[in-house]
C-alpha cells in the first residue's frame, strides 16, 4: 500500500487517558486524607460521592458503581465513629450519586458502542473512494498522500484516482463539498465513474462530461436539502506513456504544479470549466490544455487544504515557493516532507488533505521478437 494516511495534531482522538482513570481515585483519597485530618465538626468525608460521579467520565459501570459503594462505606464509618448527626441522610445522598453515575456511565459506553460502529462503517466506505494506488502505473512512479485533520473526523469529500488506460495513464483528484458520509457517498459516485469512463472516453472533455452525468444521477438517487448545492471541483489529466504532449483539464479547482527540476510551475487553465454537476446550470463546458512533458518531469495534484493551510498569524502556505526552495525528490521523499511541512506550519490543520504525485519516466525499449537478433 503506497497511499500514507496520517491524522494532524489539531484534536487528539477521543479516548481514556491515563489521567482520567487515576483521577477518580486520587480525588477519593484526597477527600479521605481531608477527612482524617480535619477537625470532627467538619464533614469533609461527605464530599466522596463527588469520586464515582468523576469515575463516570471514564470508568466501566462495575466500577464505578464499586467506587461508589467504597465511598458509602467510608463514608457510614466516619460519621459514625465520629457522631456525626444526618448520617442516613448522608448515605442516601451518597446512593443515588451513585445510582445516578453509573446509569450516566452506561449512557456514555452506549453512545461509545454506536460511535464506533459509525467509524467503521465510515472508514470502510472511505476506502472504497480511497484506495490504494499502485507504486507504478503505465510505467510512471505514483505516490499519494491523505492526510486528515482531526483524528476524529476521518471522513470527508476529498478523492484521488489513477488508472492506466489505452490513451495513457489519467489520474483524477477531487473535492466534494461538504463533509460526512453524504460527501463520502457523493466522492464514491464520480470515482467509480472515473474507473469504468477513463477506459472509454477518447479525451479528457468526455469524460468529464460522465463524471458530471454521474453526479447528476447520483443527486436524482438520493435526494437531500444540499442536492441543489452538491457539486465537486476536479483536476483531471492524461500522461502518454513515456512522456510527451499530457493533457490537463481543471474543473474549479485548484492548479496542478509542474516540476521539473528547480523550475515549478502551477499549471493555471486557459480557460474556466464549471465545477462536476454545475455544468448543466452553468451553461459552459470543459476546457483542455496541453502541456508538455519529458521524462524526469513530476506533476503534482492537490486538494486545496494544501494551500488553505495557515499559520499562527493568518498566512497561507506557500506551496510554490515551499517546493522551488526544496531539493528535488522522488515523490514518496517529496510528499513525506510536504506532510512535515504542513503540519509544522501552524497551529494545525483545518481541512483535509488528499495530493498525489505521478513522475514521468522514459518508455521501456521495444523488445525484440522471439528468434530475432
Amino acid at each position: 500500500m503506497t497511499t500514507t494516511q496520517r491524522s494532524g495534531p489539531r484534536r487528539a482522538a477521543p479516548g481514556r487517558s491515563g489521567r482520567a482513570l487515576v483521577a477518580p481515585i486520587l480525588l477519593a483519597l484526597a477527600i479521605g486524607v481531608a477527612a482524617v485530618v480535619t477537625p470532627r465538626d467538619v464533614a469533609i468525608s461527605r464530599m466522596l460521592p463527588a469520586a464515582p460521579a468523576l469515575a463516570a467520565s471514564s470508568w466501566s459501570v462495575a466500577a464505578t458503581v464499586a467506587l461508589g459503594v467504597f465511598a458509602l462505606v467510608v463514608v457510614v464509618v466516619v460519621e459514625l465513629t465520629s457522631h456525626q448527626p444526618a448520617v442516613f441522610f448522608t448515605g442516601a445522598a451518597i446512593t443515588a450519586v451513585t445510582a445516578a453515575a453509573g446509569y450516566a456511565c452506561h449512557v456514555r459506553l452506549e453512545r461509545e458502542r454506536a460511535l464506533l460502529q459509525v467509524r467503521s462503517v465510515a472508514e470502510a466506505a472511505q476506502s472504497v473512494v480511497l484506495r490504494p494506488v499502485p507504486p507504478r502505473v503505465g510505467g510512471m512512479s505514483v505516490q499519494t498522500l491523505y492526510l486528515a485533520a482531526a483524528a476524529e473526523a476521518r471522513i470527508g469529500g476529498d478523492l484521488y484516482e489513477v488508472t492506466d488506460t489505452p490513451f495513457g495513464v489519467r489520474l483524477l483528484i477531487g473535492d466534494v463539498r461538504g463533509k460526512g458520509l453524504s460527501a463520502v457517498g457523493v466522492a464514491g459516485a464520480v470515482v467509480n465513474s472515473f474507473r469504468e469512463a477513463a477506459h472509454d472516453e477518447p479525451d479528457l472533455a468526455a469524460l468529464a462530461r460522465r463524471l458530471d452525468a454521474s453526479m447528476v444521477r447520483y443527486g436524482a438517487s438520493f435526494p437531500s436539502d444540499e442536492s441543489a448545492e452538491r457539486f465537486a471541483t476536479a483536476v483531471l489529466a492524461q500522461i502518454p506513456h513515456g512522456g510527451g504532449d499530457a493533457t490537463v483539464l481543471n474543473c474549479g479547482h485548484p492548479p496542478p504544479v509542474l516540476i521539473r527540476g528547480r523550475d515549478v510551475r502551477a499549471l493555471e487553465p486557459a480557460a474556466a470549466s464549471p465545477p462536476l454537476n454545475m455544468a448543466g446550470l452553468l451553461g459552459a463546458d470543459y476546457a483542455v490544455d496541453t502541456v508538455p512533458l519529458v521524462p524526469g518531469d513530476q506533476l503534482l495534484l492537490y486538494t486545496d487544504g494544501v494551500t488553505e493551510t495557515r499559520d499562527s498569524e493568518g498566512r497561507f502556505f506557500p506551496l510554490l515557493a515551499w517546493l522551488g526552495s526544496t531539493d528535488p525528490a522522488p515523490p514518496r521523499r517529496l510528499l513525506d516532507q510536504l506532510h512535515d511541512r504542513l503540519v509544522g506550519f501552524g497551529d494545525g490543520l483545518d481541512d483535509d488533505i488528499a495530493a498525489l504525485v505521478v513522475q514521468v519516466e522514459a518508455a521501456d525499449p521495444p523488445r525484440s521478437p522471439p528468434g530475432g537478433p
